[in-house]
């Protein structure tokens, strides 16, 4: 792992913050820390980090205000991390631009994996014409999904589904986003067809739809795909 990397820590709780960048040294990045809102926005613009871990319970500004201002002027990845279990503030957070959402409390195996998708997805300049993931292979220009190299029938809106899922392997994308990605932004926002989709789609790519191992759902908030760093491929 490069050094070069630069982490913005932004936690006012002590034990944490400093758990946080002690496993963030320890896996070679480089660590700024700050405690308020108000110090993450100047840092920010002085030092330009290559991710940003965000709590949203901040002394001074709601983590939320921070991330809006973040993502006026800047496009680095951002990585929420909070105590706070709703489910709304996930969706507003992740449509507002947040990359990713991590609930505390957390393991450094997650927090590192989330990390990694988030660069991966900062750096990325062009999407994969093949994407493939255990025994799933989505070929976007062939528009042909197979599963344990047979393949599956999709509808046109089941393939398009699949498709940015897949493009966004390892995100978490909120129902409003994928509504509006696939049906357009004057689509009724009731998450019922976009379900009843889902469902037919796993019934066809899923060896047990009720234990699903390629597309997961993030209860009240949406759904990610799987990813696997060295299964995705060019072609």
């Amino acid at each position: 792992m490069s050094t070069k990397i630069n982490i913005l820590v932004v936690e006012d709780e002590k034990n944490i913050r400093n758990f946080i960048s002690t496993t963030l040294k320890n896996n070679d990045y480089k660590v700024i820390e700050c405690q308020t809102g108000s110090e993450a926005l100047s840092i920010s613009t002085s030092h330009c980090p290559d991710v940003i871990l965000l709590d949203l319970g901040l002394p001074d500004l709601d983590g939320i205000n921070v991330l809006k201002s973040l993502r006026s002027w800047s496009a680095v990845p951002i990585i929420i991390i909070s105590a706070r279990t709703q489910e709304t503030e996930k969706v507003t957070a992740l449509d507002l631009g947040a990359d990713d959402y991590i609930t505390k409390p957390f393991g450094t195996s997650e927090l590192l994996a989330r990390i990694r998708t988030a660069l991966r997805h900062s750096t990325k300049h062009s999407p994969n014409k093949v994407f493939r993931v255990k025994d799933l292979l989505i070929d976007f220009d062939k528009r042909l999904v197979s599963v344990q190299n047979k393949e599956v029938h999709l509808t046109q809106i089941e393939f398009k589904l699949v498709s940015l899922l897949a493009q966004n392997a390892g995100k978490v994308l909120t129902y409003d986003h994928i509504i509006t990605s696939i049906w357009g932004p004057y689509a009724d926002k009731n998450n019922q067809i976009l379900r009843v989709n889902m469902a037919n789609i796993r019934r066809k790519i899923e060896e047990n739809p009720g234990d699903p191992k390629y597309i997961f759902t993030e209860v009240g908030v949406g759904y990610r795909m799987i990813e696997d760093q060295d299964s995705m491929h060019m072609s």
